[in-house]
């Protein structure tokens, strides 16, 4: 471990303010989608009002967006490996923009669902290859630090974008959040041209279906992808989980009013921040498979004290500090578990990346529908969802690491 921790260290680095803008880039490219999703959940009731539906007819722009997203990855990356990153990711924003445009006029919903398809169809494409452009420019222990950062800019996006929207939505109705997001892209989009432009110098691999399968097949196959992929997929549909139930907990269940909400949110991003800063300095001192665990005790810590405080004292506070923990632990499972499914496979970064987006997304569309269905109680439906999920976690890696 020590000779390992040397050659990592001896690796060229970027410059600090080089180095500091790519990232801030990487960051906007993997927030946009969440951005797009997160910034309209205080206002789905006026939308619903507006568009003359329900309100939980027109969470389904939220299960549409979530489903597109992560269907849509798994081309984007093969495509990228073969022509590279720049046309992909550049046509990707003029797609979202063109989406929010769509949005932004819809008179009913139909025509809101077709802008929210054209939306995540682009998303997808800077999402994903954020993941792969991270993977193109930094290796090691630089991966998993920038990764880690990267995690830290973009939680603002789900973080804050709750009480943006609501402020949006107050000062100027609900179609200005589309506004908001599709000059967000424009600004991204020209800063990632400025600032990265290609990035994929490796092999190109084919693109046709069957090199495309084998890709996917051999990624499924490798446990070095496997494993930790499909641990951060579960802790992350953990994570959509309690964005979707928190409304019906506290706007319901507790009586916060939107703006409440948006502040919530808002704090929560403190804890992914410390949680990200705590995940740098972890994986150098006690290596990426010890500091893993850890956040995935975390992450079954808080979720299991989430399920007691539901079934035996349903307050606030309690709620809060188990929440807190959650967190804490999925802030450092997220980044550094990215790092370690992608680090063995830069030749096919783009196919790695896309194939961990999609079961992120898919594993986020589960969990808020159970989060949904499971009870009519949100928290003790949110409690036996992160439960669940953080338990089979922790179960998956340990075997990974007892078997190494």
């Amino acid at each position: 471990m020590a000779d390992q921790t040397v050659a990592i260290d001896a690796t060229p680095r970027p410059e600090v303010s080089s180095t500091f803008l790519q990232i801030a880039v990487l960051a906007a490219l993997s927030a946009t989608g969440t951005l797009a999703t997160n910034i309209l959940l205080p206002s789905l009731p006026q939308m619903a009002a507006s568009l003359l539906v329900s309100t939980a007819e027109v969470t389904a722009s939220i299960t549409v967006f979530l489903a597109v997203f992560a269907l849509g990855q798994l081309a984007v990356g093969p495509i990228s490996d073969r022509y590279g990153r720049r046309w992909p990711v550049l046509t990707g924003f003029a797609v979202f923009i063109a989406g929010s445009i769509w949005c932004g006029v819809a008179t009913d919903l139909p025509n809101l669902l077709i802008g929210r398809v054209i939306q995540a169809a682009g998303a997808c494409a800077t999402s994903v290859l954020s993941r792969a452009i991270a993977r193109d420019l930094f290796t090691g222990a630089a991966l998993g630090r920038a990764m880690a950062l990267i995690m830290i800019a973009m939680a603002a996006a789900p973080g804050f974008s709750p009480l943006l929207g609501g402020a949006l939505d107050h000062a100027f109705g609900w179609r200005s959040e589309f506004v908001f997001v599709g000059v967000f892209a424009v600004i991204a989009a020209i800063a990632y041209a400025v600032v990265l432009g290609e990035t994929h110098h490796a092999t190109r691999t084919p693109l046709n279906p069957l090199a495309i399968a084998k890709n996917y097949l051999g990624l499924i196959a490798d446990r070095r992808f496997l494993v930790p992929a499909a641990t951060v997929s579960l802790i992350m549909g953990g994570l959509f989980a309690i964005f979707s139930a928190a409304p019906r907990v506290l706007i319901e269940g507790m009586g916060f009013t939107p703006i409440e909400l948006g502040l919530f949110f808002a704090g929560t991003v403190l804890i992914v921040f410390a949680a990200g800063m705590l995940a740098t300095r972890l994986a150098p001192r006690l290596g990426l498979d010890r500091a893993i665990q850890i956040g995935l005790v975390l992450a079954a810590t808080g979720s299991v004290a989430i399920l007691l405080v539901s079934l035996f004292n349903a307050a606030f506070l309690p709620f809060l500090a188990s929440l807190c923990v959650f967190l804490l632990g999925m802030g450092i499972v997220n980044p550094l578990g990215t790092a370690q499914a992608l680090s063995p496979f830069g030749e096919k970064a783009g196919a790695a990346s896309a194939l961990v987006g999609f079961w992120q997304m898919m594993s986020a569309a589960i969990a808020v529908w159970l989060a949904a269905t499971v009870s009519h109680q949100a928290m003790f439906a949110l409690g036996g969802v992160l439960t669940v999920a953080s338990l089979v976690a922790v179960g998956l890696y340990t075997m990974r690491v007892r078997a190494r």
